[in-house]
C-alpha cells in the first residue's frame, strides 16, 4: 500500500472526499510538519505551531494511481491562496502535498506543473516531505460521517 498526505483546508471534508474514492484503503486526519510535539486541535488553531490540517491517505496503487489522487486533490482546492481554503483562514488551512516516498516527488512535481498551466496566479501549495505527523483527536476522525450536517467547503455532488 502507498501513502500520501494532503492538506486542503479543513481536514473533515478532505477526508470524506478521499474516503469514497475506489482504491483508497484508509483515511485519517491529523496534523503535519509543525514545530511542536503532539499538538492538540486547540493548539493548532490558536497557537503558532506551524502544523497544517491534513488527511493521511493509504491507497492501493493497483486500483488508483497517485496521478488520479492528485487530479482529484487539485479539483477541491484553490492552490493559489495562501493559508486559506474557502471560509477557513489560518496557517493550519494552507494547502500542501506531503510525501513519504521520494519516488512520488517526480509525479507530484509534474502534476503541480500541469495545474499551474491552468492558473493565472502562482500555485502556493506546499510540496514537502512529511517530517512530523500526529493523528488528530478521535472526534475529528470521520467527522462528516458522524455529523452529516457539519461544515464543509467541499461539494460532494
Amino acid at each position: 500500500m502507498k501513502k500520501i498526505i494532503l492538506g486542503g483546508g479543513c481536514f473533515w471534508g478532505v477526508e470524506k472526499f478521499f474516503a469514497i474514492i475506489p482504491g483508497v484503503i484508509e483515511t485519517e486526519v491529523g496534523y503535519a510538519n509543525g514545530k511542536t510535539e503532539n499538538p492538540t486541535y486547540e493548539e493548532v488553531c490558536h497557537n503558532d505551531t506551524d502544523f497544517v490540517e491534513v488527511c493521511y491517505i493509504t491507497y492501493d496503487e493497483k486500483l488508483v494511481s497517485l496521478d488520479v489522487l492528485l487530479d482529484k486533490f487539485w479539483s477541491i482546492i484553490d492552490p493559489t491562496t495562501i493559508n486559506r481554503q474557502a471560509g477557513d483562514v489560518g496557517t493550519q488551512y494552507r494547502s500542501g502535498i506531503y510525501y513519504i516516498d521520494e519516488v512520488d516527488l517526480d509525479i507530484i512535481t509534474k502534476s503541480k506543473t500541469e495545474i499551474q498551466k491552468q492558473c493565472k496566479e502562482p500555485i502556493v501549495t506546499e510540496v514537502k516531505p512529511l517530517e512530523k505527523y500526529y493523528t488528530a483527536e478521535e472526534y475529528h476522525q470521520d467527522y462528516l460521517e458522524k455529523n452529516p450536517t457539519g461544515y464543509c467547503h467541499i461539494k460532494f455532488n
